[in-house]
């Protein structure tokens, strides 16, 4: 709805997105400041549906972040950032190996 320009609440709903866009980010479980204010992921299963929903509406999204008929202002570029964040491929630890190389010191490698 947030692409469609005649609706009357358009920022609204992209200031919900952003919204929704932030708090489905993944928590780092080794940043204690965030876990205390965010709690884990695994507590808050909602974070994996709104990843979700944006991966499935990956595309809409990304049309109306390149609208160039959007008027100005409507998504300022912080709220940009993040929504385009939302809709690129993620890369969690977890979906990486760690590897040693002969004597060089262990560091991580995409599995």
């Amino acid at each position: 709805m947030s692409g469609f320009p005649d609706i009357a609440v358009r920022s609204g709903l992209v200031d919900l997105l952003v919204v929704a866009a932030e708090l489905s980010q993944p928590v780092d479980v080794d940043n204690e400041g965030q876990v205390l204010l965010l709690g884990n992921d695994c507590d808050h299963p909602e974070r994996e549906g709104c990843r979700a929903a944006f991966a499935a509406h990956a595309s809409a999204l990304r049309a109306l972040l390149e609208d160039e008929a959007l008027p100005d202002g409507l998504i300022r570029a912080d709220d940009r950032e993040c929504l385009l964040k939302t809709v690129e491929p993620q890369r969690h630890p977890s979906s990486y190996e760690v590897v040693s190389r002969g004597e060089a010191p262990l560091r991580w490698s995409p599995a």
